[in-house]
């Protein structure tokens, strides 16, 4: 039985229906998905209904084979139910605290001016949109737990490609994590395991390259080989919670 995560906190949820069977279990994208939902709900501000869900996240994590990422998260899951709440929002304001420029608001890491960053944000608001996923709350589309939970619920492929665009943002703000001594940091790291190796051109941070989301035309890219199961009947997979995907061609080993 594949690990089963709460009901997310809110970013997004599919809005119509495609075709698609959910085909044979792929191990290695299960455990992706569960760790990059886990990261997105340990992301969330810690308050309502975040304490919750907090063991079940850790159970599911525990599901998995002992890999590094499962390991960082466990280990913030059980920080944090150790701590006094108050405490525990004092850290997380003070980690993720936008004076600083610690934001999870990943092209806030980026260089250049703020009306290309609109016009990424919009971008990947289109590719949201163009995989029927609509995002709700008051998060930036490029906001990492928005993302995650969009690479884990509804399309892997693409959403690992976003990521991996994001990841120059991703890497600045893993730093600073790890500079600040937060158990934080261990979630930016478990997420960035998920990922390919970062090529040379994950050095600078290019919002030029973040904009380029679909193929060399500027087009969204092809569906991606990948069987979808369904979450309520909808078009977006819950991949974390039943929905398998198949490995894309060439995918990486490990």
């Amino acid at each position: 039985m594949p690990p089963t995560l709460p009901a997310p906190r809110g970013y997004g949820s599919p809005e119509q229906a495609a075709p698609g069977a959910a085909g044979p279990v792929d191990e290695e994208a299960l455990a992706e998905a569960v760790v990059r939902r886990s990261a997105s709900l340990l992301l969330g501000p810690p308050e309502g209904r975040f304490f919750e869900r907090l063991p079940l996240v850790r159970r599911a994590l525990l599901e998995l084979p002992a890999i590094s990422a499962r390991r960082s998260l466990t280990d913030l899951c059980d920080r944090v139910a150790a701590e006094p709440e108050a405490d525990l929002r004092a850290q997380y304001a003070r980690a993720f605290d936008t004076r600083q420029r610690r934001t999870l608001h990943l092209l806030d890491h980026a260089d250049g001016d703020a009306r290309r960053r609109r016009r990424v944000r919009a971008r990947i608001a289109g590719l949201y949109a163009h995989r029927g996923w609509r995002t709700v709350g008051t998060e930036e589309p490029d906001h990492l737990a928005v993302v995650l939970e969009f690479a884990a619920r509804c399309d892997p492929g693409r959403g690992e490609r976003l990521l991996g665009r994001l990841r120059p943002g991703m890497e600045r703000l893993r730093a600073a994590m790890a500079g600040l001594g937060t158990p934080y940091a261990g979630v930016l790291d478990a997420v960035c395991a998920t990922l390919p190796p970062a090529g040379p051109s994950a050095a600078p941070v290019a919002l030029a390259d973040a904009v380029h989301l679909g193929g060399a035309d500027g087009t969204m890219p092809a569906v991606p080989r990948q069987a979808r199961g369904s979450e309520d009947g909808a078009a977006c997979s819950g991949a974390a919670s039943g929905g398998r995907a198949r490995p894309e061609a060439g995918r990486r080993p490990r």
